[in-house]
């Protein structure tokens, strides 16, 4: 009798411990989860602080009566398509690596028709001198470098996260316990955003 309520003392301890142990991995997988929709948070306030920049650039350099309209249209619809992707819900972007690669392929596309509309604006040093477009382009240049600085935080916070998910034990509570957490895509260098428009005055 003795020895089976010893037994039983010790299940319920050992369902104590697991239970205790199972909350302290799912409130640090919650606290982690956190982390990385704030950094997300961050890199979505850039782009939309590059996107608000945007009309003004083009009208500002719509007052150039021969400017290329080809280059103006080409960041316009790059933009437009920004705006398309950008709409879509941020858990639903974070949680589908397809729409991730689709918001960031946007986005690439965006600086890469800006960089083509920076060598273009080269042509017209009547443009570049005025005080609107200088004002511009160095918040822009400042847009760019605090993207290119929001992307690798994003991208160290979501690799500890996915780090987190996938070490023993929670990976072994998430998969019993059917855990909802998903890993996290990544923001990868491609050749087009590889580096910020160069802005030169």
């Amino acid at each position: 009798m003795t020895k089976t309520l010893g037994c039983v003392i010790a299940l319920v301890g050992l369902a104590v411990l697991i239970g205790f142990a199972g909350v302290g991995q799912y409130n640090g997988l919650v606290g982690s989860e956190q982390g990385v929709s704030a950094a997300w948070a961050q890199v979505e306030n850039t782009y939309q602080r590059r996107a608000d920049l945007i009309p003004n650039l083009v009208n500002t350099v719509k007052g150039s009566a021969d400017f290329e309209q080809e280059t103006l249209q080409i960041v316009i619809e790059a933009r437009s398509r920004v705006g398309q992707v950008s709409g879509q819900a941020t858990q639903e972007i974070l949680d589908n690596p397809e729409k991730f690669a689709q918001f960031q392929q946007a986005q690439d596309g965006l600086s890469s028709a800006l960089s083509r509309l920076l060598v273009v604006v080269e042509r017209y040093p009547d443009l570049k001198s005025t005080a609107a477009f200088s004002d511009l382009m160095t918040q822009l240049e400042g847009t760019e470098n605090r993207i290119t600085v929001e992307r690798m935080r994003f991208n160290e916070v979501a690799r500890e996260y996915n780090t987190r998910l996938a070490k023993f034990p929670t990976n072994l509570f998430a998969r019993i316990l059917g855990w909802h957490f998903q890993t996290r895509p990544y923001f990868a260098a491609q050749p087009s955003a590889a580096t910020a428009p160069k802005v030169e005055f």
